[in-house]
């Protein structure tokens, strides 16, 4: 048995070494130091590029309950991760160059890992585990198109989501315009003043600076209407927004018994209906300004964004359609995703997938049953957004409390609240492993 796994980045790391220590051949495909991509600059593995952070490390809260969760599966990340790390308050912060040296010197020396440097252009046959990040571009892009069809992106335009615990439902109403079908959107009803309000402080809001090498592949957001910034289309006319993403044509509401000067919508962003993003959002704000001028949205006052709007270079399949929950594809079962470029978001997020696609491909080869892991886990959550099939347009997530189910009893101290999801989430995480 032989596993091809394609890019050596956190999570292709991760899958390797899971393989590995099952007793599994691994060829490596890295294209450095053949060949850098624009983003990336040091000669070992799992480099990280934008920066040395990788999250909280309280288990309370998403992103330490994640780590814990990636520890008791035997993350090399994790462990690379302590044994580098450099002082950061309560985050886990690293040294970059120790960090990817620990990992490359455990991947060097495991013998059931061959390291192959080269450019990989075409998806193999037999069984591969890709895993070649969000900057995936060129052949390789073209043949994963071949695979996925219309199923691959080549941006991450991206609205907020903010969960929906946190929104104030007094002044938000469900409906569809002109009432048809089921209510499914969300609407945050606006006065003229709050809409002028809301205006004024977009179109005088600060963009986020883009790095050297998105910024020619940005300028093609330029083309695509559907991909306008929603701060770039207020500034083209105080009424514009009305009479597009903030219509408030065919809604009425039930407060008033009228129609709204203007209306944001917020639509389900999973099944639960735990999650909402906000419609024709799609910003280049930094996250600072986009928490400052979106809570000035009637509903939106304290809302607890998981996942920031962003504008950015990103190659990313749209797995719902084409992955199961141990990230392999429905058609074709010994193929894996793992990495941002099944959108995961997020250093460890990543590493996670591949801890996930390494099991799961080790089991599949072994005729063993998948790794099943709770919803209520961090990973199992994450492992269940990607492939919910019920998501109509998808964005990508890290982690976050927002995606776990909700406890049966209703805890209002947010702090004690996370605490008892995450002890929940771990015992449960601990039985599935176990089992």
């Amino acid at each position: 048995m032989k596993v091809k796994v394609i890019g050596a980045g956190l999570a292709g790391c991760e899958s390797a070494l899971q393989l590995a220590n099952a007793g599994i051949q691994v060829e490596l495909f890295e294209q450095k130091p053949i060949n850098f991509s624009p983003a990336h600059k040091y000669k070992g593995f799992a480099e990280l590029v934008c920066s040395n952070s990788l999250k909280a490390m309280r288990v309370e809260s998403a992103a330490g309950m994640l780590k814990e969760e990636m520890k008791r599966l035997g993350s090399i990340v994790v462990e690379a991760a302590y044994a580098t790390q450099v002082s950061a308050g309560g985050a886990l912060a690293v040294d970059r160059e120790k960090f990817s040296d620990y990992i490359t010197d455990k991947i060097k020396s495991n013998p059931n890992i061959e390291i192959i440097s080269k450019q990989v252009e075409q998806i193999p046959e037999g069984n591969v585990i890709v895993a070649t990040g969000p900057l995936t571009c060129g052949k390789l892009a073209e043949s994963i198109k071949s695979i996925c069809g219309d199923y691959l992106y080549f941006h991450d335009a991206a609205a907020p989501i903010v969960t929906k615990e946190s929104l104030d439902m007094n002044k938000i109403f469900a409906a569809a315009r002109y009432d048809r079908g089921e209510a499914d959107y969300l609407n945050c009803p606006m006065d003229k003043e709050q809409y002028l309000n809301f205006y004024n402080n977009l179109v005088g809001a600060e963009s986020a600076v883009l790095k050297e090498f998105e910024k020619e592949h940005m300028q093609n957001f330029k083309v695509y209407e559907g991909c306008m910034p929603i701060e770039v289309l207020a500034k083209r006319g105080e009424d514009t927004m009305r009479f597009g993403p903030l219509k408030p044509v065919g809604l009425t509401d039930p407060k008033t018994g009228r129609r709204p000067y203007a209306v944001v919508q917020l639509r389900a962003e999973n099944s639960e209906g735990s999650l909402y993003n906000l419609v024709g959002f799609q910003t280049n704000l930094k996250f600072g300004e986009q928490k400052r001028v979106f809570s000035l949205v009637p509903g939106l006052e304290n809302a607890e964004i998981v996942r920031y709007g962003v504008m950015h270079r990103n190659t990313f399949i749209n797995s719902p359609k084409l992955l199961n929950k141990y990230f392999n594809m429905r058609q074709r079962e010994n193929l894996f995703f793992a990495g941002q470029i099944t959108g995961v978001e997020g250093y460890i997020e990543s590493a996670a997938s591949g801890i996930v696609a390494g099991i799961n491909m080790a089991r599949l080869l072994n005729q063993k049953p998948m790794l099943e892991l709770p919803k209520t886990s961090m990973i199992g959550a994450l492992s269940n957004y990607i492939s919910d099939e019920s998501v109509e347009k998808f964005q990508p997530m890290g982690c976050n409390m927002g995606i776990l189910p909700e406890l049966g009893e209703r805890i209002r101290d947010k702090k004690a609240r996370y605490e008892a999801v995450a002890l929940r989430g771990l015992a449960d995480f601990d039985r599935a492993i176990k089992e």
